[in-house]
This record gives C-alpha cells, sequence and structure tokens, in this order.
C-alpha cells in the first residue's frame, strides 16, 4: 500500500477511496477559545505521465484570508451548501472552473482545526486531466501539481515550531519547495494526513 501513489488507473482509485472508508471520524474535536468557521476544499487527484499527483492552487493577493499561499480549492460554507461536499465542490468550480459532475468522490479526511479559526472538512476527489482550467482571477493565480511519491517523502519535509500571535507555540509542516512553490500550513498538515491515512495498516 505504500507505493500506490506510483502509479494511477483503476485500481489504485478504489484502494485509494477502500483506505477513506476506513476512517474513523471522531465525533469531539477539542475545544477551541476561537469561533471556528467551518468550511472544506477539495484534495483534488489527478493522474499525471502514469502516477498520482495532488494539484493545488496559489491564492492571489487580493483574497482576504491566506493571500499567496499554496492552497487546495475551497472555501467557507455558505447558505445554499446542502453539505460539507457541496461546498468544497462548489468553491473548486467557482475557483478553477471544474464542474462538480465531473469529479468522482472518494471521501473525505477528517475534520481539521486550524489555527486561524478555520474548522475544515477536506473532501478527496479525482479529477479528469488534463483540464481546461477557467481560473478566478480574483482568487486564484495558479494552478499546479505535485507528484504524490515526492510528496511522501520524508526528505522533502520539515516540522518547525513557530510562535503565534496569541504566544501558543505551534509545529508547523513545511514541504520543500517545488516548481518554485512552497506548500506549507495547513495545507501541508492535510496533505501529510493524507498521506498517513494511505499508508496506515
Amino acid at each position: 500500500m505504500n507505493q500506490l501513489w506510483d502509479k494511477c488507473g483503476s485500481l489504485t482509485i478504489e484502494s485509494v477511496q477502500a483506505r477513506l472508508a476506513e476512517i474513523q471520524d471522531p465525533a469531539w474535536y477539542g475545544e477551541s477559545s476561537i469561533s471556528l468557521r467551518e468550511a472544506a476544499v477539495l484534495v483534488p487527484l489527478v493522474c499525471e505521465d502514469g502516477i498520482l499527483h495532488l494539484l493545488f492552487t496559489r491564492r492571489t493577493d487580493l483574497v482576504h484570508d491566506h493571500k499567496g499561499q499554496v492552497a487546495f480549492p475551497g472555501g467557507s460554507v455558505e447558505p445554499q451548501d446542502s453539505s460539507l461536499e457541496d461546498t468544497a465542490l462548489r468553491e473548486t468550480y467557482e475557483e478553477i472552473g471544474i464542474l462538480p459532475a465531473e469529479i468522482r468522490v472518494l471521501g473525505m479526511l477528517p475534520l481539521f482545526n486550524t489555527i486561524t479559526g478555520f474548522l475544515i472538512r477536506p473532501v478527496v476527489g479525482v479529477i479528469p486531466w488534463p483540464y481546461d482550467l477557467r481560473l478566478s482571477t480574483q482568487e486564484v493565480s495558479r494552478v499546479f501539481t505535485i507528484p504524490m511519491a515526492w510528496l511522501a517523502n520524508p526528505a522533502n519535509r520539515i516540522e518547525r515550531k513557530m510562535i503565534l500571535s496569541d504566544g501558543r507555540n505551534e509545529k508547523v509542516v513545511f514541504f520543500n519547495t517545488y516548481d518554485g512553490e512552497t506548500l506549507w500550513g495547513a495545507t501541508a498538515r492535510i496533505t501529510l494526513n493524507f498521506l498517513d491515512i494511505l499508508v496506515s495498516e
């Protein structure tokens, strides 16, 4: 299973879906001193050059939160969303133009509490690739992919302690620069959580 991302195909996708179905998602996630905003992101898998990649965006400097950072497509829950899955698919369409009907949802990762006040539900899905993306120029400056095998290599990441504005110490994941981009913070932690689930026994 630890070589799952070395290739892609229907069997690989079915294996990822089966592993996600095994997740025990607890109902309680601990207390927080801040009011959390519900959000959802799509963790998009693509098949590129015969191996699995994850797709990421770089946010513009025009957005309200996380300016210029590498991220997954996603955002806050809106009143019209019937579920967190709907939130992730809607935001993906708004940000990069992938139609919800063309995304095959494989499952969800556990809820993730960010240090910036969001409670995020990561939704894992497969998108057809290549795709004629249509970027929202207000929100997304670039889309790129990183091979899962590269992300899974411990030599390509490090954890650093950071002191937050409220004085708390947090361990933050930083990946090495890839294709001129630095994956770190909440998106890096969600990526690592996903990889840990795929290799867990």
